[in-house]
């Protein structure tokens, strides 16, 4: 082949790559903007009135209603087969990170901010890696600078919860002062308020609530291990986790005349939570991860935070100074667990390649 063909295919080579990751932030931040929406149409139903069990119930209810079919035309035939053991796995993995950490999450928006909310989802890749750690499936070197940078992530992470819960600040100037949404009650007593004691509880059980999908996190690759297809996997734990949440409603919000969905803010947030973020949004993360792996996935985590903070403003919702240092400083712990994991994972390839050249050399 000649040096000018030899060229011209690496240059295409480069160009492919380059569109390939283009393609990748571009569908990343769509995905992130997917979820940044979700944390004010849903703390706007919240305000609404919704009872946030009940929304949990029917946002997980529209989900199943998209995976279901999707799930039976792509995998009737090549389904794995599914045994009680299985099942009752599948079941308690939908029980706490789903079904539990959502209806925990819920709770804990409608006594914050939306805000809030997105800045304390940046825990998860910091908090997943600590469970990893104790439960024997990633390692710590605290003799190597990955491994410092690493607990250093986590200690910022911790501090930038410790932030948000017990320092809110002046609130940020809205771009919009007539406030898109006009709420008929709020129970912290206006859009704006925020009790500290409400508050703490609100932070305390978002930041619950992500540990809770840490876990489920760090224990999917077990699950899916047992159980191998992707889409069967997720639709089973999603039904499970309907039926979870129905029984959780039913005890929680006794007031039938509360499960009434009207053309209002409500069912807005149920079909944008429904359809966009338990079904469409799950094939965007897999899609993402198929063409750039996880780690750029986590990295585009702070964009939600950013997204939520722009239509925060412009809707009229709160945004306090507290919010914002609290999330600048856990997306820091964020990125400096992540660029560590980066750097191990570098140098753990460059040992395995002189290793091999070693042995080729023999």
């Amino acid at each position: 082949m000649c040096p000018e063909s030899r060229q011209s295919i690496i240059k295409f080579q480069e160009i492919a790559l380059a569109m390939g990751n283009t393609s990748a932030f571009v569908v990343a931040f769509l995905l992130r903007a997917i979820y940044g929406g979700m944390q004010i149409v849903t703390k706007n139903a919240f305000d609404e009135g919704m009872s946030t069990a009940v929304f949990v119930f029917y946002r997980h209810l529209t989900g199943i209603l998209f995976l279901v079919p999707v799930a039976f035309v792509l995998e009737r035939k090549t389904a794995p087969q599914l045994s009680f053991k299985v099942s009752l796995k599948l079941f308690v993995h939908a029980l706490y990170g789903i079904s539990g950490a959502i209806n925990i999450y819920g709770l804990g928006l409608s006594y914050s901010s939306a805000t809030s909310s997105s800045a304390i989802f940046n825990l998860l890749p910091a908090v997943a890696f600590f469970l990893a750690v104790l439960l024997g499936m990633e390692t710590l070197n605290l003799k190597r600078i990955h491994g410092i940078a690493k607990v250093c992530g986590i200690l910022f992470s911790l501090a930038g919860v410790i932030v948000l819960a017990f320092y809110q600040g002046p609130e940020m100037k809205s771009f919009n002062h007539h406030h898109l949404f006009h709420h008929k009650s709020n129970f912290h007593g206006g859009i704006t308020a925020h009790p500290a004691r409400t508050w703490i509880i609100g932070i305390f059980l978002t930041t619950l609530s992500t540990t809770a999908w840490a876990l489920w996190t760090v224990l999917q690759g077990p699950m899916l291990q047992a159980y191998p297809s992707k889409l069967l996997n997720t639709t089973l734990q999603m039904i499970f986790a309907t039926i979870q949440s129905f029984f959780i409603a039913l005890a929680a919000e006794r007031d039938f005349a509360k499960w009434s969905l009207g053309l209002d803010a409500r069912l807005i947030a149920v079909l944008y939570s429904g359809i966009l973020v338990s079904g469409v949004a799950y094939y965007m993360q897999v899609w993402v991860i198929d063409k750039s792996g996880p780690v750029f996935l986590a990295m585009t985590m702070p964009i939600t935070l950013l997204v939520t903070l722009i239509l925060s403003l412009f809707l009229g919702e709160a945004v306090t100074l507290g919010s914002i240092l609290g999330g600048v400083i856990m997306v820091g712990g964020l990125y400096s667990v992540l660029l560590a994991k980066k750097s191990e994972h570098v140098d753990v390839t460059k040992q395995h390649m002189a290793a091999s050249a070693e042995t080729a050399q023999v």
